[in-house]
């Protein structure tokens, strides 16, 4: 895990040649964007069927209709529900549908830069064939669908694979909250220090012992920090100096991890700024 994410990440490379990291949509989120927006298309679908029957009345009462025309009307229906309606919104919203929206995920090309309608379509074209509803393999795709979303390293479906796209978060992840003040004197020690292996997990069992020390009481209190200060140790460098306290030992590395994920997400939302003022604002607003 490199030493300055907090979170988990995707390097794309845009247009202007600027490296930018994003956080990739993965399964869970982009499932849950997709049942929001399967609930906006039933409720399209419910209102295209009062209009087809409204029509088909119609139609019928000036003696036109026939079966070819109630066929059209299906396949009209269906094309509206299943290919409008992503193209539609993912087109005007630039990369976000109803369901996207509320799960602040947005569909990006794979250098960064806004989708327009021809990624957009091939994304509903591939989805319709092979993924969601995939007719070409019903059942089957859908298992094919999950598992490679599932399995990319960039979280892509099949329809992002055809179209060059990737789905991204739109919204920065909920701050750490409290961290602790580096302590004065070993400032100069924790910039030199090499973090690449303490992970996230750690990191934060070492935080909330730090807010709720004073809540424990001894011995548990030391036991506990002796513990955590000898796992730090170990997958860190270098060593703290003589005669450092466990607390302040602690603190320190978890301020400068701090201090280091900070200066990096900073230089990320201004690389990003040159190329995406509109996803920069965005987060600055969100964040």
């Amino acid at each position: 895990m490199n030493d300055t994410a907090a979170v988990p990440g995707e390097r794309v490379i845009s247009g202007e040649a600027v490296e930018l990291e994003v956080r990739v949509a993965r399964a869970g989120s982009r499932v849950l964007a997709l049942a929001l927006d399967l609930l906006c298309q039933a409720v399209l679908l419910v209102a295209l069927i009062f209009a087809t029957a409204l029509a088909v009345y119609l139609v019928a009462q000036a003696g036109l209709f026939d079966l070819g025309l109630g066929q059209a009307f299906i396949v009209i229906d269906t094309v509206i529900v299943l290919i409008g309606y992503p193209v539609f919104w993912e087109t005007l919203l630039r990369g976000r549908t109803p369901g996207k929206l509320a799960m602040g995920l947005r569909v990006v090309r794979d250098d960064g830069g806004p989708i327009r309608f021809r990624q957009a379509l091939t994304r509903a074209l591939v989805g319709l064939a092979v993924e969601w509803p995939g007719l070409l393999f019903p059942v089957a795709s859908w298992a094919v669908g999950l598992g490679v979303l599932m399995l990319n390293p960039s979280g892509k479906r099949i329809g992002d694979l055809v179209a060059g796209t990737i789905v991204i978060h739109e919204r920065t992840p909920a701050a750490w909250g409290w961290v602790p003040a580096m302590p004065p004197p070993l400032a100069g020690w924790a910039a030199l220090l090499d973090l690449t292996g303490l992970d996230d997990s750690l990191a934060l069992a070492v935080r909330h012992f730090l807010a709720r020390n004073r809540q424990i009481t001894e011995p548990a209190r030391t036991a506990l920090g002796q513990a955590l200060a000898r796992e730090v140790a170990a997958c860190t460098t270098p060593p703290p100096p003589p005669g450092v306290p466990g607390w302040a030992y602690l603190a320190a590395v978890l301020a400068e991890r701090h201090r280091r994920a900070s200066h990096r997400l900073a230089r990320a939302r201004a690389a990003s700024a040159s190329v995406w003022p509109g996803l920069t604002a965005t987060l600055s607003r969100r964040g």
